[in-house]
């Protein structure tokens, strides 16, 4: 049925379902599948019974017992010889039962946290009890110990067999040993143990003036140079050359120290004794400097002639080579008078100096040390080499002697030195029938504008010594003395002349 609204309208059904015509259908029936009746036997509820829980005057049926576990399983997993249950079933307070061992709760069941969920977590006493007295006694009393024979053969062995084995066991070793000596001796035939080496009775000879002699008696004065600073390190070689401690090196051995305030300089000498070091003076024009230690009887080297140098002449090379102190190499003269030129360091003036070449070996860290002649006199001061490896290829080149005597004597004197120079800017040149320098400029007031030096007059020679490049005219001049008249032969527009200029001060 329906009901229609105050104002003549049917309403929208509010539960069934509406089939078009306005009827009302009822829900279809649910399909439930039949219940297994052995699962309503266990599940389901007892007759009588419409609640959730049974009353007490219900009475509840009677469950099956189970079917007794088979035959396999019990004697798996079953108790042997025994019928006690591992679950025992409560007993009330105050009547134990006399075959089952009370609890170590005593007489409280509540307390037991098996039986009861709200009890306690409770801590008994050990599991294993107190000797009772005389067994600990007892106890600590060792049994019988096995005897060695016992241990190793199980059982009791005479003296004289155990005594009959061990000579048995010793002899079979001794014939074992025997006998692979015998295989192994035989086993190499081209070895030998009888033979000894012959050895020389007297030592070997070193006359004086060769090379370990020399050695022996120069090294002592040629020192480690090392500075280490915040920036800044590295390893040159100096050699002492006066007993007050003064040390002759190269200019940029000590350089990075000078400049660097936080640098340390140090001189090693070949007994190990390390001494602090301070700057004397400096030459950056020829690449020397002088530093000073304070150090008590040291060996000097003394220096030679080096004028009286020819080439082929045996020299020795020492220094601290890569940071290889005492290293000694020898080789020849193999050029006098070579000039050698090079950059200034950080942008200092350009180096120029008369060279000795040599190719006894010289690699970084030999600068500063000494090139001595086959009497061990100081000829050189080794300064740079030239290569395309970065290593000694046998072009080594060392300021002469008399030139580092002369400007180290002056430094130490005074701190500082001064060259002799013509005032003139040149560059080198070479023509099919002459080679020099080539004047660029003639600065005002100088040496070379005094004497009519012009600009493109081209110098072959000052004094005695021939000019063939740049290098060559500024070790020309600096062999003189300043204020010294010097005789210059020129080329001026095809014409040879010959001027006298004296020289003044760099």
């Amino acid at each position: 049925m329906s009901q229609q609204s105050p104002n003549g309208q049917t309403p929208t059904p509010v539960s069934g379902v509406d089939d078009g015509a306005h009827r009302r259908l009822r829900p279809r029936p649910l399909v439930q599948p039949p219940v297994d009746p052995a699962y309503a036997a266990a599940f389901g509820r007892p007759d009588g019974v419409s609640g959730a829980f049974a009353t007490r005057d219900v009475p509840l049926p009677q469950v099956q017992p189970a079917p007794p576990p088979p035959e396999s399983l019990v004697t798996a997993f079953g108790r042997q010889g025994s019928t006690e249950l591992l679950q025992r079933p409560p007993q009330p307070v105050g009547e134990p039962d006399p075959d089952i061992d009370p609890v170590f709760w005593g007489d409280k069941p509540a307390g037991d946290p098996w039986r009861d969920p709200a009890s306690g977590a409770v801590i008994g006493p050990p599991a294993v009890g107190e000797d009772p007295p005389g067994e600990a006694e007892k106890k600590q009393d060792p049994g019988p110990q096995l005897s060695i024979p016992e241990l190793i053969f199980g059982r009791r062995v005479k003296p004289t067999a155990l005594a009959l084995l061990t000579a048995v066991a010793l002899l079979v070793g001794a014939a074992g040993g025997l006998v692979g000596w015998l295989i192994g001796r035989a086993g190499n035939p081209l070895t030998d143990s009888t033979v000894t080496l012959a050895e020389v009775e007297q030592g070997k000879e070193r006359p004086a003036g060769s090379i370990s002699d020399i050695a022996k008696r120069v090294t002592p004065s040629v020192v480690s140079i090392e500075f280490k600073g915040a920036n800044v390190a590295g390893v040159g070689s100096g050699v002492v050359i006066e007993a007050g401690g003064y040390i002759l090196t190269n200019d940029h051995v000590v350089a990075p120290a000078a400049q660097d305030s936080s640098a340390k300089l140090s001189a090693v000498f070949t007994d190990g004794t390390r001494a602090q070091a301070r700057v004397v003076g400096r030459d950056p024009k020829t690449d020397l400097a002088v530093i000073k230690v304070e150090v008590t009887n040291p060996t000097v080297l003394q220096f030679g002639n080096s004028d009286e140098l020819q080439v082929g002449d045996s020299v020795i090379a020492i220094g601290s080579p890569l940071q290889l102190s005492n290293t000694v190499t020898e080789g020849i003269v193999s050029a006098l008078h070579r000039p050698v030129t090079a950059a200034g360091e950080n942008g200092g003036p350009q180096v120029t100096y008369d060279a000795i070449q040599t190719d006894a070996a010289i690699n970084p860290g030999n600068s500063g040390g000494a090139l001595v002649d086959s009497r061990g006199a100081l000829v050189g001061i080794n300064s740079s080499i030239r290569t395309e490896t970065g290593g000694s290829v046998g072009l080594g080149f060392a300021i002469s002697g008399n030139q580092a005597r002369k400007i180290s004597q002056e430094l130490i004197r005074s701190g500082q030195v001064k060259h002799a120079d013509m005032n003139v800017n040149v560059k080198s040149v070479s023509a099919e029938t002459s080679e020099g320098a080539q004047v660029q400029n003639v600065p005002a007031g100088g040496a070379a504008a005094a004497a009519g030096i012009q600009e493109g007059d081209v110098i072959t020679k000052v004094g005695n010594r021939m000019v063939r490049n740049a290098a060559e005219l500024i070790v020309a001049v600096r062999e003189h003395e300043i204020g010294q008249t010097v005789q210059v032969v020129l080329a001026r527009q095809g014409r040879e002349l010959k001027l006298d200029v004296t020289l003044k001060s760099d």
